[in-house]
């Protein structure tokens, strides 16, 4: 007699890069999956916190590589709740924060299966945070906006220019390929001068750093090959980190000359 299935899936962010920052609640989930669905940006090793017996599919999206197209992971995520029970979709960071968790969400209680919800510590502060950045500090920061680089429409989010003119650190998401569109958003408000931060692979032993201002950080990016996945710090709190802080103390000197 064949054991009955109770579909679930469970949404887990996988945090930032780096497989010990996973949470304890998404290692658990792991735990008990049955089939896990895992992103590009998903470090192996965490597969390992699921049975040996799960099935681990790659449903992962890289710029200008998409793999499985997010409507055929949607429905592989109906389908193999129903045929095996418990599914997890790994996903890079928080799944709520520009990781589409809240289309799977919808699309999967549609067909009345149960779903869970496991947050992941975002890139967003997570990233900056491991660099010694802190996107607010008293006296620099009051606030930060989080900004995707990338809209659905493939263009750079029209809330950057809003951004610009505050005095808020910015993190722009999915950004190095709009990096020159980002550069003029904030030249044209007039804030050349702006500390950056480009961090690619952050939190992992890849993990790449470039920092300079608006005005020579399209040129440093270049120099430094940088690619994808980075996350973009812009902002007065750039300075504050201890391991940048070499950058920063060359640029005034280079000033006062």
């Amino acid at each position: 007699m064949r054991e009955q299935i109770h579909p679930k899936v469970s949404l887990v962010g996988a945090g930032p890069g780096d497989p010990e920052l996973i949470t304890l609640k998404g290692i658990l989930a792991l735990n008990t999956a049955d089939v896990v669905l895992y992103d590009a940006l998903i470090d192996p090793v965490l597969l390992k916190h699921a049975p040996k017996s799960a099935i681990k599919i790659f449903v992962g999206k890289r710029v200008g590589r998409h793999s499985k197209p997010q409507e055929d992971t949607n429905q592989l995520c109906v389908s193999l709740a129903k045929k095996h029970g418990h599914v997890v979709r790994l996903k890079g960071g928080d799944p709520f924060v520009f990781g589409r968790g809240g289309e799977e969400m919808e699309y999967i209680e549609n067909f009345g299966i149960p779903t869970v919800v496991v947050p992941g510590i975002t890139s967003a502060v997570a990233v900056p945070a491991a660099a010694g950045i802190p996107v607010t500090k008293r006296g620099v920061s009051e606030s930060f906006w989080v900004v995707t680089g990338t809209t659905t429409a493939g263009e750079l989010s029209r809330d950057l220019a809003l951004a610009a003119q505050s005095t808020a650190t910015v993190v722009v998401l999915m950004g190095t390929k709009k990096l020159d569109e980002i550069v003029q958003t904030y030249r044209k408000a007039g804030r050349e001068n702006l500390p950056v931060a480009i961090i690619q692979s952050g939190t992992t032993w890849e993990e790449k750093i470039t920092a300079g201002f608006i005005h020579d950080i399209a040129r440093k990016a270049v120099e430094n090959q940088v690619e994808s996945p980075a996350i973009i710090i812009i902002g007065e709190v750039v300075r504050e980190s201890l391991r940048l802080a070499e950058v920063y103390r060359e640029a005034v000197s280079f000033s006062r000359q």
